[in-house]
């Protein structure tokens, strides 16, 4: 199979399983200018398949690394409300949403992390009501990524800078299955096994989860009415769509206050354009009260210092060590293929629908439930062959669930 039917493939990926775009609908597509040659593939596969309008919204890093090192300081606290509000809009609007993502892991390095942060805060506000939207999956909303340069010599530091890109877009195709003939039923196939595993740990219905390896001895609370889901889900007309591609997680939601140990990572985060490596984490009742890295200590200050939420865990998601991005033995350094070859966490807000009733419940009454709020969303990866996870249930029996790295 050639590059090109490869490439026509993700295209069809991202259009019929990720959005999942319907007749007469409207898809937004955020991207990075190096990547229009996959966006103008997607424009056109969607507009086959019988989309009304197809928005897209371009960046571009040079522009934005040029903005950090020479806009004036009020640069960084005046909201994007405008955009903000179109997108709000456009969600309640029954438009479907896609990411593509492609830029250097390192864009912002070096840039103060005060100016960073301050727009983050202001940006998160103002896109509140959007995220929640996204969250709460009313809107179907994917991610898919194409590598540039900048990304590609990051992943492929020792290669020849003109195999770089190449290297990359193979590891990407094999790990989002566009490079076999029936990319759709493939992917089929693998939600349906994704599913499965939901299926049996939603009937074991655990009151905790006891993670523990090299670093890690942590437990973690699930509230009542937890669901473990997959990242195939539906949105609030019935339509289903996938959230990320790839992705070979199941997930749940903790408890907000029920997280009490020490968790190590496993591999980098890279977080608002820089890298955060070999951190750990300490939680009491659910917040973080002691952490420590040795690269980006003053990222993860600014991350955990975003608001009050920041401290405390969103998500538990589930991924065995022996997972086919993780057996690749690439570090990608982006969340969206880093997350899924390793068992993670998620720092920030809790995902309405992975609780009983959840989408229909405000935010007060998720609260009450346990669940976390907060501006961010941040998956950070503690996963390895030595992890072992036991479930606790209601009555404090531990069952294995992972044993060294894998489904026992």
């Amino acid at each position: 199979m050639d590059f090109k039917q490869k490439l026509e493939n993700y295209a069809l990926l991202a259009v019929k399983v990720g959005v999942n775009i319907q007749p007469g609908q409207t898809l937004v597509i955020n991207a990075d200018i190096a990547s229009a040659e996959l966006v103008r593939l997607v424009v056109r596969k969607a507009y086959e398949a019988g989309a009304k309008l197809v928005k897209v919204n371009y960046s571009d890093e040079v522009v934005t690394r040029t903005r950090y090192d020479l806009a004036p300081e009020e640069s960084f606290s005046e909201p994007p409300k405008w955009f903000a509000d179109e997108m709000e809009d456009l969600a309640q609007n029954n438009a479907c949403f896609l990411t593509i993502i492609s830029t250097d892991p390192d864009l912002l390095k070096g840039v103060d992390p005060g100016r960073i942060k301050a727009y983050q805060q202001v940006s998160a506000e103002a896109m509140g009501g959007y995220r929640q939207l996204l969250m709460s999956n009313h809107a179907s909303w994917s991610g898919v990524a194409y590598p540039s340069a900048s990304w590609a010599a990051k992943v492929f530091p020792d290669a020849p800078e003109e195999e770089r890109i190449n290297l990359l877009w193979d590891a990407i195709f094999r790990a989002v299955r566009a490079d076999v003939e029936n990319p759709l039923e493939a992917w089929q196939l693998h939600l349906d096994g994704l599913k499965r595993r939901c299926d049996k740990l939603n009937e074991r219905k655990y009151r905790k989860l006891h993670y523990t390896a090299p670093g890690t001895d942590l437990t973690v609370e699930l509230p009542e009415g937890h669901i473990w889901c997959q990242a195939g889900a539906v949105n609030a007309k019935g339509v289903p769509f996938l959230a990320n591609i790839p992705t070979e997680e199941v997930f749940s939601v903790p408890h907000r206050d029920g997280t009490n140990g020490t968790v190590s990572s496993t591999k980098p985060l890279s977080y608002a354009g820089n890298i955060i490596d070999r951190f750990t984490l300490t939680f009491k009742d659910g917040k973080v009260t002691d952490y420590t890295a040795e690269v980006g200590k003053d990222k993860l200050d600014a991350l955990l210092s975003m608001d009050e939420g920041a401290v405390s865990l969103g998500e538990v998601a589930l991924v065995p060590h022996r997972s086919p991005i993780s057996e690749s033995g690439i570090l990608y350094y982006t969340t969206l293929f880093d997350e899924n070859a390793s068992c993670h966490l998620a720092l920030g807000g809790s995902y309405a629908f992975t609780l009983e009733g959840g989408t229909a419940l405000s935010k007060e009454q998720l609260a009450e439930r346990g669940m976390n709020q907060s501006l961010i969303h941040v998956d950070f990866m503690m996963g390895s062959p030595e992890m072992n996870i036991d479930g606790i249930t209601e009555d404090g029996t531990a069952e294995p669930i992972f044993r060294n790295g894998g489904w026992a």
